[in-house]
């Protein structure tokens, strides 16, 4: 039997989670007390039970009974049971913040009178330890649904070496001022720019004709082969030190050409190479005036 403790942040999509598992044969149940678990997955461990993949979705609404989840997974782990893994959802602050004031629900930890920020922050120092437990953890801040769907794929249907590094490559343009969430940005306006070729001025980065111009250029394959270089270099040691989301950022002057071809490559590069990895292409549809 495969059983899945789903948890994390609350509002990071844990429902999200569920209904995925669901939809995959996965029997799951929401918001069981902690200390019910053991009694649980005893039930469906017996042999004439039909059920051989189930789901557990564990939040902070246990209250105080939420410690005991710490310490059943925390004895789980000593005895090294395969059977069982902890799929942790996270998200930024902000992140969240937004969420639930789009959906107007109230967070389990908000006590009257306080401020939702303080909910969040106390969810968070009360997860630490079984985050550090957690044999998956995804960072939903920046994710689409679908985009979360394919990851859970790879984990739960392909079987695909799963890291808990949620990379995002994102193409912009310079004009319209720099992503505020990039760790990395590169700049390639030192390429020949397709703008001024009338052929291609109306196309983008994701047009063939596009690709072609800007890559037959040799100081744009050896940026390519630098950049790839790089984050083969830094993507597992980001993995050790404990981060799950990277924004490589890319960009040219108006977001449409170079920035798009180069994001583009780097995306199949590292999507061809087994990582966890999105493409995005902030302002591809903006203007093509100068």
């Amino acid at each position: 039997m495969r059983c899945v403790i789903v948890t994390g942040m609350s509002g990071a999509g844990k429902s999200t989670v569920l209904k995925f598992l669901e939809d995959i044969g996965y029997f799951c149940v929401d918001n069981l007390p902690p200390s019910l678990i053991p009694k649980f997955i005893e039930l469906f461990s017996n042999r004439n039970s039909d059920l051989s993949n189930v789901a557990i979705g564990v939040d902070i609404r246990g209250g105080r009974l939420f410690g005991d989840l710490t310490s059943f997974l925390s004895e789980i782990k000593n005895e090294d049971n395969k059977d069982f893994e902890i799929l942790f959802l996270e998200s930024e602050n902000e992140v969240l913040l937004k969420r639930y004031k789009e959906s107007r629900r109230q967070h389990p930890l908000n006590l009257k009178g306080e401020r939702l920020i303080d909910g969040i922050k106390s969810e968070r120092k009360h997860l630490e330890k079984i985050k550090k437990m957690s044999d998956y953890i995804i960072d939903t801040s920046h994710m689409l649904t679908r985009e979360l769907r394919t990851q859970l794929s790879d984990i739960f249907l392909e079987e695909k070496k799963f890291e808990s590094l949620m990379i995002t490559v994102l193409s912009f343009g310079f004009k319209y001022g720099l992503p505020s969430d990039a760790d990395m940005v590169f700049d390639v306006r030192f390429i020949p720019n397709p703008f001024y070729i009338d052929e291609l001025k109306d196309l983008t980065g994701n047009d063939v004709a596009v690709r072609d111009y800007v890559m037959k250029w040799e100081e744009a394959k050896i940026f390519r082969n630098k950049l790839i270089d790089l984050c083969e270099f830094l993507i597992p040691n980001y993995i050790k030190e404990g981060k799950n989301q990277l924004v490589i950022a890319i960009g040219c002057t108006g977001g449409k050409h170079r920035s798009v071809t180069l994001a583009n490559e780097l995306h199949h590069h590292l999507k061809d190479n087994g990582h966890s990895v999105i493409i995005a292409h902030r302002d591809i549809d903006k203007s093509n005036k100068r």
